[in-house]
């Protein structure tokens, strides 16, 4: 089982920056098995969607709204991936989750994810 806990939100203005990071721990095993690894958001009232992935080799996607603004990266080493977020607008105000791939039981796949993490853009 892995266990993935989000930090870093928190209020800024219009323009401002936030970096969230997002820690996996677990089994040796477990942690082992983390493949790709991404960032979500969900506003009010609005279904949750992808913001960015990055693969356990480094190549990364960005929804369009976010492209040229945000940048995922990810240290292997340390099991923690990271969102830096720059230009913010109101709109990028959301809870913003964590997500890995992995393998479970009988390594069987397995969806992870954290349990968010405010983001509040004041204009």
């Amino acid at each position: 089982q892995v266990r993935l806990v989000e930090s870093g939100g928190g209020l800024v203005q219009a323009g401002g920056s936030l970096r969230l990071s997002c820690a996996a721990s677990g089994s040796t095993f477990s942690i082992g098995t983390i493949g790709d690894m991404g960032w979500y958001r969900q506003a009010p009232g609005k279904q949750r969607e992808l913001v960015a992935t990055i693969s356990t080799g480094g190549s990364t996607t960005y929804a369009d709204f976010v492209k040229g603004r945000f940048t995922i990266s990810r240290d292997n080493a340390k099991n923690t991936v990271y969102l830096q977020m720059n230009s913010l607008k109101p709109e990028d105000t959301a809870v913003y989750y964590c997500n890995a791939d992995g393998r479970g039981s009988y390594l069987l796949p397995k969806n992870y994810w954290g349990q968010g993490t405010q983001v509040t853009v004041s204009s």
